[in-house]
């Protein structure tokens, strides 16, 4: 019985054992390397004969570029394979860097492998025997904007004036003598002095046919306009003759049928000669212009006197053509603007670029962070002396989870503006602890990375170096880039980030400071505040 219990037992653990064990290992040959240097990544896994087993390929694995991917060795183990595929890696920059879970796909299953840690370190150099020399500081260019900014500020304002001179000039009624009244003609009287100065301007011994018919045409629709009180010179010629039956039948004008198709024709003439560059012979030409001036005669003859209430309807549809003119006119002042705004807006982003209009016109979120007024103020305890943006908030949920996490927290404080995904993105913490323990900081450092992982961060590159206040005290810094989801797309954002550890007896004060990669702003405040930094030493 005894017997049975310990063959049960030793088969359940062997068990537990086997389903503990991962299906794909991956392990590395060294923690820590030189700049270039190549370390090797292995993968094992161990599977039926029958099996069919592909391992990943490319270029670089996260951060790290991949120098050369060998052949799979296979080593038969009775019905078992074990394959063992290794890749040679290397990183040519210092710093920490995550060799990613990697995919390995075991009959139509993919399998993550666990991912693993790779510490790129600088090759010293002996500044003894070589001399070192400081960077040279980036030289500003001369910049001429100012100079091509007062340029379009006189384009545009010498465009508006003259804009503004042209309605005034078109809209000013001429000055005319007191002692002279102002003349009143008829509609008829009008069109038929009109004929008159047309013919004077010898448009078609000069050859402009078009021109004649336009004019002549124009002469005959304003005469109906204003006689007939039908809206002839925005309608086609199919509508004009249309409306113009209409107005002869309520108006009960005595218009025959040959009057109708003598002026559609004319009409019809005029659109060709303007439309499909018709020209008709001399004589047609001098016919039409005898059509048009028979043909305002008939009209005009056939027009009854106007009654009381044909002058009120008379009065309203003038008012309802003026509201239409004033309607177009406004249209058309509306939509001169909006193209003037939209020519200088395109000759400044040719002229300035869009950057520089975003930052001094449209607005930039880190340029506003940094233009606008400083707070200088003291958080925390031990506390931190720092100079921001704006007021860092207190944050209980996060200094909560820092108790949390660590039992031999007495007391954890967190202040902080904006969020990781934010364009700009600072905290201040401090901790002090029940006994004294033994604070490391790269230790410190790698669980700030874990910390950033828990919150979404990949692709990670950590750099770290002494760090010493202007006062003396030092610390540590870890700085370097990271992907953080976007909030809305959820597309991978790059950030750039710093990290400011400092310890004491029974504290430890830490500065995290982060903004978007390439914002040449967010730089900016990140140095000011760096700079910034003072400690209260317990």
């Amino acid at each position: 019985m005894r017997t049975k219990l310990y063959t049960i037992l030793f088969l359940l653990a062997a068990v537990t054992v086997f389903g503990q064990q991962k299906q794909v290992q991956a392990s590395i040959d060294s923690t820590k390397i030189k700049i270039g240097s190549q370390f090797n990544l292995t993968l094992k896994t161990k599977v039926d004969t029958a099996f069919r087993v592909s391992f990943p390929e490319g270029r670089s694995f996260g951060q790290l570029e991949v120098l050369e991917s060998y052949p799979v060795d296979t080593i038969k183990d009775g019905a078992m394979y074990e394959l063992v595929k290794k890749y040679g890696l290397t990183q040519f920059d210092s710093g920490r860097y995550i060799i990613p879970s990697l995919p390995v796909v075991i009959n139509n299953k993919m399998i993550k492998t666990d991912s693993l840690r790779i510490e790129v370190n600088n090759i010293k150099v002996d500044t003894l025997k070589q001399k070192m020399y400081d960077i040279k500081p980036v030289l500003k260019g001369q910049s001429n904007t100012s100079f091509w900014l007062w340029i379009l500020f006189a384009v545009v304002a010498t465009g508006a004036a003259a804009y503004g001179l042209w309605r005034y000039l078109k809209n000013r009624k001429p000055a005319e003598p007191k002692a002279k009244k102002e003349e009143i003609i008829s509609p008829i009287e009008r069109a038929s002095r009109e004929l008159k100065e047309l013919e004077k301007r010898e448009l078609l011994e000069k050859g402009a046919v078009k021109d004649y018919y336009s004019q002549l045409t124009d002469i005959a629709r304003t005469y109906i306009e204003e006689a007939i009180h039908v809206p002839a010179m925005e309608s086609t010629t199919s509508e004009l003759i249309d409306a113009m039956r209409d107005a002869v039948r309520k108006k009960k004008m005595n218009l025959s049928q040959e009057t109708f198709e003598e002026l559609e024709k004319i009409l019809r003439t005029a659109d060709m000669v303007k439309f499909a560059k018709s020209r008709p012979l001399d004589f047609e030409i001098a016919e039409d212009r005898k059509r048009v001036e028979k043909t305002i005669v008939v009209i005009d003859r056939s027009i009854p006197e106007e009654k009381e209430e044909d002058d009120i309807h008379t009065q309203l549809w003038l008012d309802a053509q003026a509201k239409k003119k004033a309607k177009r006119k406004k249209t058309i002042i509306i939509l001169s603007s909006v193209a003037a705004i939209l020519v200088a807006f395109g000759v400044s982003v040719y002229v300035f670029g869009m950057e520089y209009l975003r930052d001094n016109f449209i607005g930039h979120a880190t340029k506003e962070l940094l233009d606008g007024e400083w707070v200088k103020s003291e958080y925390g305890d031990p506390g931190v002396i720092i100079e921001t943006p704006k007021v860092l908030k207190r944050s209980p949920l996060l200094a909560k989870m820092t108790q949390q996490n660590n039992p031999h927290v007495r007391e954890a404080s967190v202040f902080a503006y904006g969020s990781m995904t934010d364009n700009f993105y600072v905290t201040v913490s401090t901790t002090t602890y029940k006994d004294s323990v033994q604070i490391d900081l790269p230790a410190t450092v790698e669980l700030a990375m874990k910390s950033m992982e828990a919150q979404g961060a990949t692709n990670i590159l950590v750099k770290s170096e002494d760090f010493n206040t202007d006062k003396g005290i030092s610390g540590i810094r870890a700085y370097g880039n990271m992907s953080m989801p976007d909030p809305v797309t959820k597309t991978p954002v790059r950030v750039y980030y710093e990290l400011l550890f400092f310890k004491q007896k029974e504290g430890l004060q830490q500065v995290m400071i982060m903004h978007k990669e390439g914002d040449e702003y967010g730089t900016q405040i990140l140095e000011r505040i760096k700079n910034s930094v003072e400690l209260k030493v317990n």
